[in-house]
């Protein structure tokens, strides 16, 4: 006899026989579980961490010197009054009209272009997870940071306004 299972829909039922996970009327989603499965799998994947950490986090003595800061209490400090400075809410997406809950405090000017701005709370907004990602593609355009790209001698941009039109053009 054929291993089988309830079906993961909720308040469904139906038995499903291994490897499924979903019976036929709920099959749908089944491309979705086992994508959630494989990103849980890598993200708690020891080997990938450590090379992740160790290859492109810390490649460097100044980005190790750079991310320890963000493990400091002054860091956590600064962090919890942007949050209520901004009241959790993006001030990028703030600037285009829409609200926004966010949890990430973001450098406006990133630290591996000015390291003295680091602990500079004018220089600190909350930014979500959208807006996080078009900025940092942005940052490494304009500023020539993230890994492999050299830094480049431009002026730098401590308006988050100006941010925002210059990150939804690229």
């Amino acid at each position: 006899m054929p291993r089988t299972r309830r079906c993961r829909y909720p308040n469904c039922h139906a038995m499903v026989a291994f490897p499924d996970h979903y019976c036929q009327q709920h099959y749908e989603h089944e491309a979705e579980y086992l994508a959630s499965r494989q990103r849980w799998a890598r993200s708690n994947d020891r080997q990938y961490t450590h090379k992740y950490n160790t290859i492109t986090r810390y490649r460097n003595e100044d980005k190790r010197q750079q991310y320890s800061f963000y493990r400091t209490r002054q860091w956590s400090h600064l962090r919890q009054q942007v949050l209520e400075r901004d009241h959790y809410l993006c001030a990028y997406c703030k600037v285009q009209g829409i609200i926004t809950p966010a949890k990430t405090v973001d450098h406006i000017v990133p630290i591996e272009f000015d390291e003295m701005l680091k602990a500079d709370i004018d220089n600190l907004a909350v930014i979500c997870s959208k807006c996080h990602r078009l900025k940092t593609g942005w940052e490494q355009a304009t500023y020539g940071t993230g890994q492999d790209n050299e830094l480049k001698n431009v002026k730098p941009i401590n308006d988050v306004s100006s941010i925002v039109v210059l990150m939804n053009k690229g």
